[in-house]
């Protein structure tokens, strides 16, 4: 069902005798003032590789189809990890499933898709239900990876996705955090229950500490009196520890396991590396102590991806099951986190991002016109900040 969502100047000027935002008329177009219908945008038509990406001026203008949804204009977005793999199909399926629960729409109807999650820019328009908000806030947000991203000039997302953008901020500057802000605490906060009222005087561990998640993770903790280490290469050791971290471990010097356990026990291990890291990482934990381990390296996609929604969730649910069951006997919790978009926790980022608690950390900005070149960038990895992709400047 759609709902009637805002009157602007469209309703009272097409012409056709008749006000199409009376009483009584749903929404069946947008409402934009600019009475856009296209708008430029990068798309890919199929999953693969970098030349997949496609410049064009027709892409739809998005739509506000319920009446808490906003439109924002584009300033400045970045890149992530998550662009690449869905660029080349991760998660297809379960992101489908997301779509289009009822399998109403046909197999590729996520096409022509816009890649891009992070959005720093204007609020152009609001729906009825939106009073949070007005036309001219300066915002971000991280849009959901199944929702059309923001490699484009505008974008719609939910108000309760979006946040007050930092003032002490650029939108360029700003574009680099929500989503692996949003990711840091979906791992720290929403599920391995860490705070600003409890941290004080934890020993947490990072493993892949200069990444985004990394960087953004050590500030956080930094900033609620944590002690931090995190393992790096050697030339990311200065990077880090600008940022705050105590101690740095060189996974290039010699073993990180053997590094790891020459130190005192950790009460928290946050792993943005994956693979067989967690064989022995939960043997650094502090055991009976309530001392936790989270990892964003986890297996749903790839499962659903494999084996489709229904097998891929038991999977799934059955890999985390005895997981859980088997470290808890061992006095220690463990845990998978994911993506969850958040505007309030965006608000409370934003406050310590203006208390100057935390920064971003950009690597390299570019323009509209040059998005592939941004992401063979991001390709090559060992990155030491976000690649930022600016429209303000257009």
């Amino acid at each position: 069902m759609l709902f009637p969502v805002s009157s602007g100047l469209l309703g009272k000027t097409m012409g056709f005798g008749v006000n199409l935002f009376a009483k009584g008329f749903s929404r069946h177009i947008s409402t934009s003032l600019c009475k856009q219908t296209v708008m430029p945008a990068w798309v890919i038509d199929k999953y693969g590789n970098n030349s997949t990406l496609r410049f064009t001026k027709d892409s739809l203008f998005p739509i506000i189809h319920y009446p808490n949804e906003v439109i924002i204009k584009v300033h400045a977005c970045s890149l992530n990890p998550i662009d690449i793999s869905m660029r080349n199909g991760y998660g297809a399926i379960a992101l489908r499933m997301k779509r289009d629960p009822l399998h109403l729409k046909a197999a590729g109807s996520e096409f022509p898709m816009i890649l891009g999650r992070d959005v720093s820019g204007v609020i152009m328009e609001t729906g009825l239900d939106v009073s949070y908000f007005k036309p001219g806030d300066e915002v971000w947000a991280a849009v959901p990876p199944w929702k059309q991203g923001t490699l484009a000039e505008f974008v719609v997302a939910s108000a309760n996705e979006v946040g007050h953008k930092p003032k002490e901020l650029s939108h360029s500057q700003a574009a680099t955090l929500p989503y692996v802000a949003l990711t840091t605490w979906s791992a720290l906060v929403t599920t391995g229950g860490l705070s600003k009222d409890n941290c004080s005087g934890k020993r947490v561990l990072i493993l892949g500490g200069s990444g985004g998640v990394g960087t953004f993770a050590t500030q956080l903790l930094k900033a609620w009196g944590a002690h931090v280490t995190t393992t790096c290469s050697a030339d990311a050791c200065s990077f880090l520890r600008d940022l705050g971290a105590d101690h740095l471990v060189d996974y290039q010097a010699r073993s990180v396991e053997g590094q790891l356990k020459d130190l005192q026990p950790f009460d928290f291990i946050l792993d943005n590396v994956g693979g067989h890291t967690e064989d022995w990482a939960l043997s650094l934990l502090k055991p009976w102590s309530g001392a936790t381990y989270v990892t964003l390296v986890t297996p749903f996609m790839f499962n659903v991806d494999r084996l489709g929604v229904a097998d891929g969730v038991f999977r799934s649910g059955a890999t985390i099951g005895s997981k859980v069951l088997k470290h808890l006997s061992k006095g220690v919790h463990y845990r998978w986190a994911l993506f969850a978009p958040s505007g309030p926790s965006l608000d409370e980022i934003t406050e310590l991002v203006d208390a100057r608690k935390i920064r971003p950390v950009v690597e390299k900005i570019f323009p509209f016109s040059e998005v592939p070149q941004a992401f063979l960038k991001m390709e090559r990895g060992h990155a030491r900040g976000k690649t930022v992709i600016e429209r303000s400047g257009e």
